[in-house]
């Protein structure tokens, strides 16, 4: 299985900043468009729903979105959505996957712990540098991922992106947050 398979160099910067602030640092335009349009579709609610989105608004950057469920009585986190870019490393079960079904016992807790973070603060997170090693190969991008509400209020799932030019497949990928720095939504 061609499974996400670690989390290392997870770093957060000591105060979150604004949700202002989080666009502003974004490097990529492709990221940069898909954080406006999530702004965009919360309107005047602390987070948008699944709903709220439009696909065709989104159409030019769905090989870089990713996103999950998550279930606030049990925790878990469900694969909700996979990108092109994604769906080559992954086995094609992994869209309806649990989390800890897709990755690494010895980094199933640290991706969790993540991914809660994000929905249940709420927060905004960025990472940039490493995203993912390939063997010896080391994979460079941004990754932004943002929470969701069904209600507008209460986190209930990740909406994320990864910009990075895919490297080739030389054997399973290692998950990798570099620099990660959070913000208020």
């Amino acid at each position: 299985m061609r499974a996400l398979s670690g989390l290392t160099g997870l770093t957060t910067s000591p105060a979150p900043g604004t949700f202002k602030s989080f666009l502003s640092s974004i490097k990529s335009p492709a990221l940069r468009a898909i954080a406006e349009h999530w702004q965009e579709a919360r309107g005047t609610r602390r987070m948008p729903s699944w709903s709220a989105f439009g696909s065709r608004d989104l159409s030019p950057h769905f090989k870089l979105l990713w996103g999950y469920r998550y279930d606030l009585e049990t925790g878990q986190f469900t694969v909700h959505l996979a990108g092109n870019k994604l769906r080559k490393w992954v086995e094609p079960s992994f869209c309806g996957g649990r989390l800890q079904d897709q990755t690494t016992r010895s980094i199933y807790e640290d991706v969790r712990q993540y991914l809660t973070k994000i929905v249940t603060t709420p927060l905004a997170g960025r990472s940039s540098g490493r995203l993912f090693t390939v063997g010896d190969f080391a994979v460079p991008g941004e990754r932004i991922a943002l929470p969701m509400a069904t209600d507008g209020k209460t986190g209930d799932g990740i909406f994320g992106a990864s910009d990075y030019v895919s490297p080739p497949l030389l054997g399973p990928a290692e998950l990798v947050h570099e620099n990660v720095e959070w913000y208020r939504i």
